[in-house]
Order: C-alpha cells, then structure tokens, then sequence
C-alpha cells in the first residue's frame, strides 16, 4: 500500500471525498437552481432593457417629429410675417399716395378758391374805381337836375352789370 505514502494519493482521496460531500448535500442542485435565477434576472433585465430602448426609439422620433413640425410652423409664421409686413408697406405706401393726392387737390381748391377771391376782388375794385370815374366824368359833363338823374341811372347800371 504504497499509494497511502504519497501526499498526491491524499490530495487525491480527500478532493474525491470533497466532490462526493458536495453531491450529498446537493450543491450542484443549489448552484444550477441558483445560476438559473441569475440567468432569469439577466433575461428579464435584458427584456426591461430592449422596453425602454424601442420605448426611447418611439420618443426619440416622436420628438423628431414634433421638431420638424414646429421648424414647419415657424417657417410658416416667418412667411406669414413677410407677407403681412409687405403687405402692410405696401397698404402705407398707397395710403401715403391717396393722402399725398387729396391734399394735393385740396392745395389745388384752395388757390382756385384764392384766385376767385381774388378775381371777384379786383371786379369788385375795377366796378368801384368805374363807377367813381363814371360819376366824376358824368358830373362835369352834365351839371344840374337832368345831369344829376342820369348819373345815377348810369352808376346803377354798371353796377348791376359788373357784379
């Protein structure tokens, strides 16, 4: 019995007597029934995982489309500030154009209005300055009753007719 001599021959009976302990108190059971747990741990986190990764995917193009709509309304609103802001210089500049012709044509009325005036003036000063001149001429040329009538039917008549 040389084998017993050995110190491998007890290495090796003692790790048979370890690995039969072993299978006695069945930790391989124990060992597999616990891998198999961590195993549906990691499944289930593997599982939880891709969730949120194709949840995150629908955010993600979610919010890539709500950012392309909200690029697409402004540039709507930018081309709708355009068209109001030329429209508006465009209103501004027609309503200056009105307003510049009305009170051109009021400048206008107004110096027809002062020529009339001016015209009726100065009928209105010849009418007098003829009507003196008239009275005076009439006066040394007729003296008396008869001359003193007539001069008053002339300055009457062309009073009536220069007004």
């Amino acid at each position: 019995m040389e084998f017993f001599h050995h110190a491998e021959s007890w290495v090796l009976v003692s790790f048979l007597l370890f690995v039969g302990l072993l299978i006695y108190l069945k930790v391989p059971k124990i060992v597999g029934r616990v891998l198999d747990e961590h195993s549906f741990k990691v499944s289930s986190q593997l599982d939880e995982a891709r969730k949120l990764r194709d949840e995150a995917a629908a955010l993600l193009a979610d919010y890539k489309k709500k950012q392309a709509d909200a690029e697409k309304q402004a540039a709507e609103i930018i081309a709708g500030a355009k068209a109001d802001a030329e429209q508006f210089a465009i209103d501004a500049r027609q309503k200056m154009a009105e307003t510049l012709d009305r009170r051109t044509k009021q400048a206008e009325q107004k110096i027809a209005r002062a020529e009339a005036t001016a015209m009726a003036e100065v009928k209105a000063r010849a009418a007098e300055l003829a009507t003196t001149a008239a009275a005076q001429i009439l006066g040394d040329v007729a003296k008396g009753k008869t001359g003193a009538s007539l001069i008053a039917e002339s300055i009457a008549a062309v009073k009536s007719r220069l007004n």
